[in-house]
């Protein structure tokens, strides 16, 4: 118990603090999205926020007890467990909002995707702290094995905003890793054309008033096809130059050839797989008037709820657009669109400082750690955070597309915060230890 309590008086309390005030927050949020323009309470989703809530800071109470080296062995067993419950529930889970990605019963279920973050955090860590002496692609290779298993069988149920978490996951901790720059901007190559070789078809498409028809060579067979194939020339071409004539123009060209081909690559599968309603939310983030009474709706309102907000809200439980029930899922995906209509811009700058905070600490305890294996922690805990307040917050300003990303801490569900509190309570207990070596 003294040993507890001495771990307890070392944490990052900054930390520990933001966690909390974020999480009151999202009670307090939850509590008011369940209420109508009425004042009468139409859903108990709060009660169950609340009961989360208190497990939640219990697992990460209880895990600050735990020396989190001890962890290193077991995370192998826990990413095998989670990939079979995984393939269970990709038979026999639950349909939700066209996902069979819940297990459970009647109202009650767990997102075991949500579990797998954290699975694979500690894996990726393992395996980054045992593979120094390996080469740079090796490293990159095997890293991304361990990703793409869990992430394979996420999209197939099919839920993308979930398997979207797990690369900036990686590649924050591959930057701790050491990995060379060169490699890191080829992966943002990477999915920075397949993102744009996705989406401007389908802008062409749906949106551009006079089609061109130049932009169907990249989802239209064969041509997408025959382009790939023009590609994969260029690369072959440009590495018989390089080892040909050893200059160094070779070499890049064959770079960003094989980066762009990647991309090209991953947008012709993604246009096959893409249901209709995720295409749609990808028209809409591209232009929500395009359809505003079908998929424009959510992010018109939600612009709407934040704008009506200005500078210090409607007060609590005062929001037209929320209470009028004009948001949908807003106790999910647009919980910031109920923080930001309430307490107006003053409200989002203080969700927007304790995520601020809460970064800024982790980074602090990197740099404070003396073991590898407790900063590749951190740096895929970090990752996650920032991407899940960065997509979410973003798509309820409507500058990100609709993903179904839930906002960490504050957004309705109990997967999500469990598996967020059970990550802050091993990254609490590596500040409390973090001058072990």
């Amino acid at each position: 118990m003294n040993r507890y309590r001495q771990t307890l008086a070392s944490i990052d309390f900054p930390a520990f603090g933001a966690v909390l005030m974020l999480t009151i927050i999202g009670v307090m949020s939850v509590f008011s999205s369940n209420v109508n323009a009425e004042g009468v309470i139409v859903s108990t989703d709060y009660v169950r926020q609340i009961m989360w809530a208190l497990i939640g800071l219990a697992v990460l109470l209880s895990l600050l007890g735990i020396d989190y080296r001890q962890l290193k062995d077991y995370s192998p067993y826990f990413y095998l467990f989670l990939i079979v419950v995984l393939i269970y529930t990709r038979f026999f889970g639950k349909v939700v909002n066209g996902a069979r990605s819940w297990l459970g019963i009647g109202d009650l279920g767990v997102q075991p995707s949500e579990f797998m973050k954290l699975a694979v955090i500690l894996l990726l860590a393992r395996y980054l702290d045992n593979s120094e002496h390996e080469s740079d692609a090796v490293r990159i290779a095997k890293s991304l094995g361990i990703v793409m298993l869990p992430v394979a069988l996420i999209l197939l149920a099919p839920d993308l905003g979930s398997a979207l978490v797990f690369f900036p996951i990686l590649f924050f901790m591959l930057i701790v890793a050491g990995i060379q720059r060169r490699h890191l901007i080829f992966m943002v190559l990477v999915v920075a054309s397949m993102v744009l070789f996705t989406i401007l078809p389908l802008w062409e498409k749906y949106i551009l008033i006079r089609p061109t028809g130049f932009l169907l060579l990249f989802y239209q067979s064969p041509y997408d096809f025959i382009l790939l194939g023009l590609v994969i020339i260029i690369i072959a071409l440009s590495l018989w130059g390089r080892i040909s004539f050893k200059k160094p123009v070779y070499y890049w060209i064959s770079y960003v050839s094989l980066a762009l081909g990647i991309g090209l690559a991953l947008s012709i599968a993604a246009h096959k797989v893409l249901k209709e309603y995720q295409v749609m939310r990808l028209i809409v983030f591209l232009d929500p008037s395009i359809d505003p009474r079908g998929s424009g709706w959510n992010i018109i309102q939600s612009i709407t709820a934040i704008g009506s907000g200005g500078f210090a809200g409607r007060g609590f439980l005062a929001g037209p657009q929320s209470h009028n029930n004009y948001i949908p899922q807003q106790s999910t995906d647009f919980i910031f669109s109920i923080i930001a209509e309430e307490w107006g811009f003053l409200g989002g700058l203080v969700v927007f400082g304790l995520f601020w905070l809460l970064l800024h600490r982790c980074a602090a305890i990197m740099e404070a750690v003396r073991d590898r294996y407790a900063t590749y922690i951190v740096a895929g805990v970090m990752g996650m955070v920032a991407f899940h307040f960065m997509i979410n917050s973003g798509m309820a300003m409507g500058i990100m597309p609709i993903t179904g990303i839930p906002l960490l801490f504050l957004s309705y569900g109990g997967s999500s915060l469990l598996t967020i509190m059970a990550a802050m309570g091993i990254v609490l207990g590596i500040s409390a230890r973090r001058y072990h070596s």
